[in-house]
């Protein structure tokens, strides 16, 4: 009876288009090894009614609330969501527990083996909170940036912070010295409606920030670098997480926004153990196919393939970039020694001659040389960042409505 109360619900929500929050907490299975007994047979197992929780992710906004032990289907459950949420101490989820576990040699208590702090860096539970009153709060604040279905649009609020907003902070926000780093959130928190930026995931692919916010009180889906982790490289987990991202956007019509930072895809041996080309071309994908209205705003570095996966390049740009843009296929500090090996070697002094080379290029690598080519649309002043963005917002929601 429970199972079909189940299947009912989801039923519901996919017939009459509503949102639907999963509430877990058990297996949700019905079934254990001595229930064989009772029944005299064993079989070959099925979940009756997963078509719908199919068809919900592919029509209406779907959160799973993890609210105690979760294993099994039930963990499956919370997985199959489009937001999932565990609370802290409290929420566990694993295929099968501890005691199961055991057999293949791993003694792990449930926090170990399947706990808030295993699944919200891995990236199975997009966050964890201190209880479930916040559990709540932060569903009802997720489900409000998103219509009801694929088959509506969400909803613009009333706006009380200027859309010609201009942040004097913004103008020294990205330090002179190419090495260090700053604050992506800080900058967010500037450009976009006061209070309105909701972010998920931040424990896992922690290169990129995922984030719903508002302009001018329409919603939009923020996509941002972070360079104070792996510098802002994308690594498999960072692309997994964009793509992932990205393609929520796209299935519920959130114009996108993304600032970058990117210096190109994580390299070297982990990088390469992890296939971070395939996820990172995975991510780049989906941007090209996203067919949502999309905004970048250029803050530094986009360089290589993740560089180009700022945007569908086959596109309108709807693109600006900042003074302290740079890009290029490589960094010129780590390419230099490899495009003029062959000069370097044959100089008399290499380290001299390496300067000197670099001086050139220095020269070259200026943003506004890339304008004057219309190799960027635009080189903006910091502070315009909010206006031009609230008016990429009242465009983008045009089409968007027109559908």
């Amino acid at each position: 009876a429970l199972h079909r109360k189940f299947i009912q619900c989801e039923a519901m929500a996919h017939e009459y288009r509503l949102p639907l929050i999963r509430m877990i907490d058990g297996t949700g299975g019905g079934g254990s090894v001595k229930t064989l007994e009772d029944m005299g047979y064993t079989y070959i197992p099925h979940v009756p009614g997963w078509d719908q929780i199919i068809a919900n992710l592919d029509t209406v906004p779907v959160v799973a609330l993890a609210l105690g032990p979760t294993a099994g289907l039930g963990a499956a459950r919370v997985v199959a969501s489009h937001y999932s949420l565990m609370v802290r101490g409290l929420s566990q989820l694993f295929a099968a527990g501890p005691a199961v576990a055991a057999a293949i040699g791993d003694t792990l208590d449930r926090e170990e083996l399947g706990g808030s702090d295993v699944h919200t860096r891995n990236g199975v539970v997009d966050d964890e909170v201190a209880s479930e009153a916040e559990a709540f709060a932060r569903a009802r604040r997720f489900l409000s940036y998103l219509p009801s279905s694929i088959h509506d649009r969400a909803v613009r609020t009333k706006n009380r912070d200027p859309a010609g907003r201009r942040e004097e902070a913004l103008l020294s926000v990205v330090p002179r010295e190419a090495k260090q780093v700053y604050s992506m959130r800080r900058i967010a928190e500037a450009v976009f409606d006061k209070g309105s930026v909701f972010e998920m995931g931040a424990r896992w692919g922690r290169a990129v920030i995922t984030a719903f916010a508002r302009l001018d009180g329409w919603p939009v889906a923020v996509l941002a670098s972070d360079p104070t982790y792996l510098g802002g490289s994308w690594d498999a987990k960072t692309s997994e997480k964009a793509e992932r991202f990205v393609k929520l956007a796209d299935q519920f019509h959130l114009p996108i926004v993304h600032l970058v930072d990117n210096p190109g895809f994580m390299i070297g041996g982990e990088a390469e153990r992890t296939g971070t080309i395939r996820y990172g071309v995975q991510a780049m994908n989906a941007i090209y196919r996203a067919s949502v209205p999309l905004a970048s705003v250029v803050v530094r570095r986009a360089y290589g393939i993740a560089g180009s996966a700022m945007s569908n390049a086959e596109r309108f740009q709807y693109r600006f970039a900042w003074p302290s843009g740079d890009w290029g296929s490589l960094p010129i500090e780590g390419g230099v020694e490899v495009a003029y090996k062959s000069e370097l070697e044959a100089a008399e002094d290499p380290a001299a001659h390496l300067e000197a080379i670099r001086e050139r290029l220095n020269r070259v690598r200026s943003p506004f040389r890339t304008a004057e080519k219309f190799g960027v649309e635009d080189i903006i002043d910091p502070r315009d960042t909010r206006p031009l963005l609230c008016e990429f917002a009242e465009l983008a929601w045009r089409v968007v409505e027109r559908g």
